[in-house]
């Protein structure tokens, strides 16, 4: 049981530690070196109470994943953990773990997004400006983080369509995320593009099949990498907004600026937004 228990997770939840990375990038050039991601810190809790049995609880069954958060599920006798981009429930005496979407019906609230939106935010705030690909209108209404592939279809689709998204008023942040994993081509070509000495020509470049001069320097692809997996990502690209919030896959630009202006109203977009859905890790989904 326990071990269907592990799989659950790894699967169901694709935790960090359960994922699966390439070998380690190797430098095409000496001394070239990769920003690392920062550690992640675990919230302290403090033993004895439930939240100390949640934590436990999830380490009985995989005592490798970061939890990020832990609190007071918004129903009685359970915690509500943040692990690995998903949010679990785990019952008071740390006996019992629930999956899955929990909704307030008089509100049609998803009571996981608050808690996976604000670590959401922590993470991207780890990331800086400098680290990022900026495609920006010169006064921004909007700003999202977009987790990009130089390969996904859609990935291309979403940039061939940057000028228009901008011309909507939204500025887009690119972070790498090579979603062969680390060490694989797309990883050494992401490197690539990062270390360009124009690095919006470079990712441009990349997505249009256009040869990108093999390079190497201190660059931030495996910390955003890693950012991305704690975020939760599934697959590329990924939309996140200023507020924590993952818009999903492909939003054309009307789409996308439509979903935005509903945040700023205050309402809850859902993940199903997202016009087509963003490709797989392992590649599932390109085109």
């Amino acid at each position: 049981m326990m071990r269907f228990a592990a799989g659950l997770l790894c699967v169901a939840l694709s935790l960090s530690a359960c994922a699966q990375e390439g070998p380690p990038a190797v430098a095409a050039k000496p001394g070239a070196k990769a920003t690392k991601a920062p550690n992640a810190i675990e919230p302290f809790i403090r033993s004895g109470t439930p939240e100390a049995r949640a934590r436990d609880a999830i380490r009985r069954i995989n005592d490798q994943v970061t939890i990020e958060w832990v609190g007071a599920a918004p129903f009685p006798g359970f915690r509500q953990i943040v692990v690995g981009g998903q949010v679990v429930y785990v019952s008071d005496d740390g006996k019992y773990l629930m999956q899955g979407q929990v909704f307030d019906t008089f509100t049609d609230t998803n009571m996981g997004d608050a808690p996976l939106n604000a670590v959401r935010r922590k993470l991207m705030a780890t990331i800086p400006k400098a680290d990022r690909i900026v495609f920006s209108p010169p006064n921004p209404k909007y700003t999202v983080s977009v987790f990009t592939d130089v390969e996904c279809g859609f990935c291309r689709k979403f940039h061939s369509e940057i000028a228009e998204i901008n011309r909507q008023g939204i500025a887009v942040e690119y972070l790498a995320f090579p979603r062969m994993g680390l060490g694989s081509p797309d990883f050494q070509k992401m490197v690539s593009v990062w270390c360009a000495p124009d690095r919006r020509r470079a990712l441009t470049d990349a997505k249009n099949d256009r040869p990108v001069k093999n390079v190497n320097c201190t660059n931030p692809v495996t910390m955003e990498y890693d950012v991305g997996r704690r975020a939760g990502l599934t697959g590329t690209p990924m939309i996140v907004a200023a507020d924590g919030t993952a818009l999903g896959g492909y939003l054309p630009p009307e789409k996308l600026r439509a979903a935005l202006d509903q945040l700023a109203a205050g309402k809850a977009v859902g993940r199903s937004n997202a016009t087509e859905p963003a490709a797989g890790r392992g590649g599932a989904g390109s085109r």
